[in-house]
């Protein structure tokens, strides 16, 4: 028989080879079946990691350009986190991946195990999960065997946050010789009288909304799932009656904060719902914030924030109110209200942002590469070294630096700005962005003379972004007075991080003190920085 060389496999009847043949032949066609299913997987595996690398190409290409584009500014901190986890999810999905290709070739190495040993908080508490050997009988007959030590590998769990119900027992005690006399325990004070909520879990509430920026709906259908029904107008109520309880402490925060002679202020937009239009209107929360740690200043941080139905520099001005010094401000013409002259001796300094400036030329360079914005973005980063230099020294040795080394450069710089205004057109994009500057000369100087003052406005800045993922989950305000609440409690929220306290042991406390009665003339004992250095009330 003579085997078909087309298809020499499938039709050579192999009964003609003699048995030695015969084995080695079925041997090499195992072989190159196992061959062939190498091949395909192989296949199917680089398949599969093409996919992952372009995908993990795609995720770094959308992080460069939100870094480094032209919206690349406008960025939160927050925004740039929310990237780097999806980058950094995409890269553990794509190395499951390998180790799992790794594990069906059988081909791979040992993997790096993701330990943290020894890295885990110490004060978190253990349970301890032993493991012992079905037998510790020596196999030789010798007897027991001895333990000579342990491997031990610590993983972090969790359980979910838990509801339980404080049942307060008040006995009632009574003389059985008479009927007169009976004696009890008096009831203990609570935040919201007759109310089910402790003052622990309205904090919870207060700190999930404010700080977690975690919006009521949400929260009550976090509950839910433990099986409690709270319903959203109910923890609106809790969140409403501790604003008012809180308005005093924040009343007294902004009091601390004007007394100082720099501050901070910005404002952002808040959406409250009209339902008189069936639509939103823009009201506004200020900020007003003090940050003494650029110059080692003794007053510890904070931030106050204030609601208003608008924008005018009215509204900056009335919540100013007794502040005397320099404001340091961005661009808007609201705020030159508060240097004009009939303001008599409450006629404020009013310090500008360089930060704001740079942004300017940056919009310039990103949109067309242009020069003239590309030489004055590097005489700023200039500026922003030596800056950077003396960050935390004395108010003293700064200004004495900067007199020495950035006012030569300031002065270089408004040489230069005045040069090119004159040949650019005030019309084109970029003579506006350079007519802001100037407009603004005066104010951009004001760190040059005063070495408390910051070269921008990043601290209250920064105290803006928590604002914005509030609004950003909650979509709008329903009420002003929603919007006041709202300021009042970011207010003692934002305070306490700053200063490094935990929000919601502050907080728990702050309400537990106001439900036992703490007096107002002592209103500066739970302050957020006097809970620091107590760590109680």
């Amino acid at each position: 028989m003579i085997p078909d060389v087309s298809d020499p496999v499938a039709s050579f009847d192999i009964s003609i080879l003699p048995e030695p043949a015969r084995a080695a032949f079925l041997a090499q066609q195992l072989a190159l079946q196992s061959l062939r299913e190498d091949i395909a997987r192989i296949t199917e595996d680089n398949a599969e990691l093409a996919a992952d690398n372009a995908r993990l190409a795609h995720l770094v290409k959308e992080f460069r350009q939100a870094l480094h584009g032209k919206k690349s500014e406008k960025l939160a901190p927050e925004q740039r986190d929310l990237l780097f986890e999806d980058l950094e999810v995409a890269i553990a999905d794509a190395e499951a991946r390998k180790e799992a290709r790794e594990k069906r070739s059988n081909t791979g190495g040992r993997t790096s195990a993701n330990r943290n040993i020894g890295r885990l908080p110490q004060h978190l508490p253990r349970i301890e999960n032993v493991i012992e050997p079905a037998d510790v009988t020596c196999p030789c007959g010798c007897g027991p065997m001895t333990r000579i030590g342990e491997d031990r590998t610590e993983r972090l769990d969790i359980i979910p946050a838990q509801f339980r119900v404080i049942a307060t027992v008040r006995p009632k005690y009574a003389c059985r010789a008479c009927a007169d006399n009976v004696a009890q325990a008096p009831a203990p004070a609570h935040l919201i009288e007759g109310a089910m909520p402790t003052e622990a879990l309205i904090a919870h509430v207060l700190i999930a909304k404010y700080g977690d920026h975690c919006p009521l709906y949400r929260q009550a259908q976090i509950y839910q799932r433990s099986g409690v029904e709270l319903d959203r107008s109910t923890l609106a109520g809790w969140v409403g009656r501790a604003a008012f309880h809180l308005a005093p402490l924040v009343d007294r925060l902004a009091a601390h904060l004007k007394r100082g002679t720099i501050l901070f202020m910005d404002e952002t937009r808040a959406p409250v719902l009209d339902p008189g239009r069936g639509r939103t209107k823009s009201g506004y929360l200020w900020a007003l914030a003090r940050d003494q740690r650029g110059w080692g200043g003794a007053d510890p941080p904070g931030v106050v924030y204030f609601y208003a139905d608008g924008r005018g520099g009215v509204h900056g001005e009335r919540f100013l109110d007794g502040f005397r010094g320099t404001l340091q401000v961005d661009g808007y013409a609201g705020y030159s209200r508060l240097t004009r002259a009939e303001r008599g001796n409450e006629v404020l300094t009013l310090a500008h942002c360089w930060s704001h400036a740079r942004r300017k030329l940056k919009e310039i360079f990103d949109a067309s590469g242009s020069p003239i914005a590309d030489e004055g973005l590097k005489q700023i980063a200039e500026m922003y070294r030596i800056e950077a230099t003396i960050r935390g020294r004395s108010a003293e040795e700064r200004l004495s630096v900067r007199q020495e080394k950035t006012a030569p450069l300031v002065a270089a710089f408004g040489e230069w700005l005045a040069e090119k205004r004159a040949r650019v057109s005030a019309k084109s994009r970029l003579g506006e962005k350079l007519t802001y500057i100037a407009n603004h000369w005066l104010g951009l100087q004001v760190f040059l003379s005063d070495g408390r003052v910051e070269m921008d406005t990043n601290p209250v800045e920064n105290r803006i972004r928590p604002l914005a993922l509030t609004r950003k989950n909650a979509l709008f305000a329903g009420h002003d007075e929603g919007a006041h609440a709202w300021a009042r409690i970011a207010s003692l929220i934002e305070t306490a991080k700053i200063n490094g306290v935990d929000p919601f042991a502050y907080m728990k406390a702050v309400l537990e003190a106001l439900a036992n009665g703490h007096r107002h003339s002592r209103l500066d004992d739970l302050l957020p920085w006097a809970f620091k250095a107590s760590s109680s009330l």
